[in-house]
This record gives structure tokens, C-alpha cells and sequence, in this order.
């Protein structure tokens, strides 16, 4: 009893097996990796489709001027291919406004799985991670309290 404990020992053995896991680390830094992988696709398929229906809507469009632009008869038919045009070009518009419309669907539904998806393992990964830190570390304080009596 008056002789003082000396902790030195039991202080680097707790410290030596403090419970450090580096798959913990390379497992979130996989988890990332896909999800930011699985992201980019999104996001690329969403600007292949957003090109493709620009380039689609100016062909139409420049289709829609050279029929304004060839040469009429009558003045009147002038008048008549400038309506025709105005009509076509909001008609276009319409549609390829919904185009863009179920594009941009399609991606915050893809995006909102993807974040749900991520939330769960990242909650996983935690969890798990957790469970074996503490496991680690009562193990430790078990061994440091006998090693203290």
C-alpha cells in the first residue's frame, strides 16, 4: 500500500493497442470512391442526353429556317412561312422544354437513391466501426486494469 503504482507500463501497453483500424479508414474512403463514381455517371448521362436533345432541337430549328428562307411567289407567302415557323419553333420548344424536363427527373431521382443509398452504408460502415472500437478498447482496459493489480 505505500508503495506507489507505476502506470508507465500499463500507459504505453493501452497506448500501443489503442485500437487505430486503417480498414476503417480505407473502407470510407471506398465507399466515397463508388459513390462518387456511380455520381459521375449520373451526371454524364444527363449531359450525353441534355446535348443530344440541343443538337437535335437547333437541326430542327435550322431545318425550320431555310423554308423561311426560300425564295415565295407571293408576298403573302411570306407572311405564311414566317406563322409557320413562329408555330413550329413554340411547338419545338415545347417538347424539347419536356425533354429537358424528364432529364432533370430522371437525374434528382437517381441522385436521391444514390444519397439514400450512401446514407445507409456510411450508417453501416459507422456502426460497424463502433462496435469494434469499442470491443478494442474494453478489451485494452481489461488487460490494463489486471496488469495494474
Amino acid at each position: 500500500m505505500t508503495k506507489t503504482p507505476d502506470f508507465t507500463k500499463v500507459m504505453q501497453d493501452m497506448m500501443a493497442s489503442f485500437p487505430v483500424d486503417a480498414s476503417a479508414f480505407q473502407n470510407a474512403f471506398k465507399t466515397q470512391a463508388a459513390f462518387a463514381e456511380k455520381f459521375s455517371k449520373v451526371a454524364i448521362e444527363a449531359a450525353e442526353k441534355s446535348t443530344e436533345i440541343s443538337a437535335k432541337w437547333a437541326k430542327d430549328a435550322l431545318a425550320k429556317v431555310g423554308e423561311i428562307a426560300k425564295a415565295k411567289a407571293e408576298p403573302a407567302d411570306y407572311t405564311k412561312s414566317m406563322t409557320d415557323f413562329a408555330s413550329a419553333a413554340a411547338e419545338m420548344a415545347a417538347e424539347n422544354l419536356a425533354a429537358f424536363a424528364e432529364v432533370a427527373k430522371k437525374v434528382q431521382m437517381e441522385t436521391v437513391e444514390l444519397m439514400l443509398a450512401a446514407g445507409k452504408d456510411m450508417s453501416e460502415d459507422a456502426t460497424a466501426a463502433v462496435k469494434k472500437a469499442t470491443a478494442d478498447v474494453t478489451s485494452v482496459a481489461k488487460k490494463a486494469a489486471a496488469a495494474a493489480k
